[in-house]
């Protein structure tokens, strides 16, 4: 019989193709998991959302996997009952990363949260790098921001002290990689985390939400 390599590749690259999805289906048919989908702290942080479940969003606004993230978990902060407080928390793994932290609270200490997916689209689709105080004023002046009332805030030690602080938490957090979400001060869950799963990481989101919700019972 005539050897077909080309057959053969083809044949083999469907094999292949059919074990991956079979074991993705498998992967999201199975009930979320403890060291699989989720991890459990070793020590419960505290929370400020008293009475509430606080959800903690780590990102830096490089990142390339925080922004693909960020419309999934818009989605689902979006369809949170009142019970659920959220919020983000900017991470700098180096000194040199703290201008976007420190952008992030100015914005914010400004009434401008609403800027938080323009920073995003400007340094990953834009190709910005906003790490200087000059294109960091610069851009935010271009979306209708005050340039003095920015630059107060931005060098203000309120601002500082945050972006600081933040990192402060994420290292109680044990934090070494982002995007990544924490829920109520025990429980920690990525896309990394479920095996590159943005689906996956928000059932865990959910799982993690009830769980807490029994847990204050």
């Amino acid at each position: 019989m005539k050897f077909n390599l080309s057959s053969f590749i083809k044949k083999t690259c469907l094999s292949f193709f059919l074990v991956g999805l079979s074991s993705m289906v498998l992967a999201q048919s199975r009930p979320i998991e403890e060291g699989f989908d989720y991890r459990v702290l070793p020590a419960a942080q505290a929370i400020e959302a008293k009475g509430k479940i606080e959800v903690l969003e780590f990102f830096w606004y490089g990142c390339p996997h925080c922004h693909d993230f960020e419309p999934q978990l818009d989605a689902w902060v979006k369809r949170q009952g009142k019970d659920v407080s959220i919020r983000k928390v900017p991470v700098a793994f180096r000194d040199d990363l703290l201008p976007h932290s420190q952008l992030f609270y100015a914005l914010e200490s400004l009434g401008k949260s609403n800027l938080h997916a323009k920073v995003m689209e400007a340094i990953h689709v834009g190709k910005k790098k906003l790490l200087s105080e000059a294109e960091i004023t610069d851009w935010v002046v271009s979306q209708g921001v005050d340039r003095e009332a920015f630059l107060k805030a931005f060098k203000s030690f309120t601002v500082t002290s945050k972006a600081r602080a933040a990192n402060q938490i994420a290292q109680s957090y044990r934090i070494d990689g982002v995007p990544t979400v924490a829920i109520q001060g025990k429980y920690i869950t990525s896309p990394s985390i479920t095996g590159g799963s943005k689906a996956r990481a928000i059932d865990a989101m959910d799982h993690l939400i009830n769980k807490s919700r029994k847990e204050k019972r």
